[in-house]
């Protein structure tokens, strides 16, 4: 099969198709998208090597279980061990042996098959089209927060980061009422959440101001936004950090000590509620997709996603 492989260089190749092991199924990838992860990926995060990608919509091929045969699913990307103390408690992507779909130790979604344990699909709906069930996975992250934090109507809430996660989470955060602020360094970008009614402004007309914020969610993928993060989170307020960054970071964690934040990290979600909000509209991510590019030209596609004015980049199989 054809495959977008990393192996110290990104590059198509053919490689065998996938063996499904005990309990696995067989996926046919329908779609995929490129992720922010991905790209740190090929920057050293992880040190993976492999086939990329995680978010998909697919067909199953073969499964243990015939009612799932032919049916579209979406996959949880962590794939526990089943035995430990978080997978009994449902706790799969804390396993300390798991799996994790494209970014550590199975192949990924960037390829014509994939194999997943057949109790990570989650069947999708026939009315969810594959370019709004794409976003499930990132969807779901962008949930996670609101499972994790206590958001009220009243709270002041900062996004920084005007990507697609940060996008998406300013979405999600719009459901709860409560007053969001997206801030990021690209005008267009921004604009998009503007033309939603949401509220948005430059990071340098921000650093101008010296308002506080009871919750800050830092999503920009760069160490600047855990700088600006803290600088703005109020005392005793909380900072939720949904960035992955290659590298180390270097900070004094006196203030956070000194004004009593909580500091929140937030990574994967369910994906039940994520698929119920994009089959009832409440939210619709299809905006954010900046191209769909045919899989032979898969290379192509993943250089434009790197392109700083790039929203969502999918893959079509």
């Amino acid at each position: 099969m054809k495959a977008l492989v990393f192996d110290n260089k990104l590059a198509m190749k053919e490689i065998p198709d996938p063996e499904p092991g005990p309990g696995e199924a067989l996926i046919r990838v329908l779609m995929a998208g490129i992720c922010k992860t991905d790209a740190e990926i090929i920057q050293g995060y992880m040190n993976y090597t492999g086939v990329l990608g995680h978010e998909f919509v697919g067909v199953v091929h073969q499964s243990p279980d015939p009612e799932l045969l032919g049916k579209r699913v979406v996959g949880e990307i962590n794939s526990g061990c089943g035995r430990c103390a978080y997978c009994r408690n449902g706790l799969e992507r804390h396993c300390p042996h798991r799996t994790v779909l494209g970014i550590q130790g199975r192949n990924g979604a960037f390829a014509e098959y994939l194999a997943l344990p057949q109790a990570n699909l989650v069947p999708l709906p026939e009315n969810l089209s594959n370019e709004k069930a794409v976003f499930t996975e990132p969807l779901a992250a962008a949930l996670e927060i609101l499972e994790q934090v206590k958001i009220l109507p009243s709270d002041r809430v900062l996004v920084i980061g005007d990507g697609k996660l940060g996008l998406l989470v300013s979405m999600v955060l719009n459901l709860t009422g409560c007053d969001t602020l997206l801030v990021g360094k690209h005008p267009g970008k921004l604009d998009l959440f503007g033309r939603m009614g949401g509220k948005v402004m430059t990071v340098d007309a921000l650093t101008e101001r010296t308002e506080e914020f009871d919750v800050v969610i830092e999503a920009s993928g760069h160490p600047s936004g855990w700088d600006l993060a803290t600088n703005l989170v109020k005392p005793r307020g909380t900072l939720v950090l949904k960035s992955t960054y290659h590298g180390a970071l270097d900070f004094n964690p006196a203030s956070l000590v000194i004004n009593e934040i909580t500091v929140v990290g937030s990574r994967c979600g369910l994906f039940p509620p994520a698929i119920r909000i994009l089959e009832r509209g409440l939210i619709d991510p299809t905006s954010l997709i900046s191209g769909v590019f045919p899989f032979d030209k898969a290379e192509e596609a993943f250089k434009q996603s790197l392109d700083s004015s790039t929203f969502k980049v999918l893959l079509k199989m």
